[in-house]
């Protein structure tokens, strides 16, 4: 049958797809719109598994507080290269994503995979769809919910990685301003749990082994190994857990004076990084 190009553009206009793949799929379906979608889809999903082992190092970070300023939503929706990170689909896409978290109040990625989008597909339906018309491997790789007594974000400015923080004990002062310095400390900082109880044992593990490694290549006797690594041990907390680092603002305090100066009381209930890249 004759293949019109206001069906090749009616066709684009519902799927998004390229001119040139809308005609394929229409000839191939006969002029069949419903089997032409189809096609389509099933295209995206044979470039999606094609590329399934490429790396995502490029992409966008979003982040929505509630309005209560109790609980956060943050989604790292990624890509593969830069110029992708800024097409416009890419772009409505993750604000979608996010959009459909917030209103159903999803907390895990599996949830916001299966979630609803408003032209009526998931979210996984959109990214394979999107992964078809641009050819490149798009995933969420990474989603977080955290809630508090008061929760704050930051940021970076090339919108590739984003700090929450969510404090309890403020007694009803408003620390927004101080959970932006905190996010900005743990974008930068990058630390690996909130005090020395939360880092995990192998970490730990590791990182008294790496001491010991050190010590003894400085020719030091085998009865002193353990006391340095322990001394290196506590070097790694100061340096790694957020509440013993140094505030980047301020190095005359850490993350733990900096919340005591500013709320008597005030503590950290959970944090989180996220990064692409």
């Amino acid at each position: 049958m004759n293949i019109t190009a206001a069906d090749v553009n009616k066709l684009r206009q519902l799927t998004g797809a390229g001119m040139m793949d809308c005609k394929k799929a229409l000839t191939e379906a006969e002029g069949d719109f419903d089997k032409a979608v189809e096609i389509l889809r099933k295209a995206g999903q044979k470039v999606a598994a094609k590329r399934a082992d490429n790396e995502t190092s490029e992409g966008v970070v979003l982040v929505e507080v509630a309005a209560d300023g109790k609980s956060a939503k943050v989604v790292a929706l990624a890509c593969e290269t830069e110029p992708v990170s800024n097409v416009e689909d890419f772009k409505n896409l993750a604000s979608g994503i996010l959009k459909a978290a917030v209103a159903g109040d999803i907390k895990d990625t599996e949830g916001l995979l299966a979630a609803t989008l408003e032209n009526g597909q998931t979210v996984q339906e959109n990214i394979t769809e999107l992964v078809g018309k641009i050819g490149e491997k798009i995933v969420i790789s990474a989603f977080a919910h955290v809630e508090g007594d008061q929760v704050a974000s930051y940021i970076h400015s090339n919108k590739k990685a984003a700090g929450i923080v969510a404090f309890e004990g403020t007694g009803g002062a408003d620390v927004a301003d101080l959970g932006k310095d905190v996010g900005m400390q743990i974008v930068a900082m990058k630390p690996v749990g909130l005090d020395k109880d939360d880092v995990d044992p192998a970490i730990v593990e590791k990182e008294i082994e790496i001491g010991k490694e050190q010590a003894r290549a400085e020719g030091k006797p085998e009865a002193m190994l353990e006391k340095i690594a322990m001394g290196k041990l506590n070097k790694f907390y100061k340096e790694q857990t957020l509440l013993n680092q140094e505030f980047v603002k301020d190095p005359s305090l850490t993350i733990a004076q900096l919340l005591d100066k500013t709320v008597k009381g005030l503590k950290i209930a959970s944090f989180k990084r996220i990064a692409i890249g």
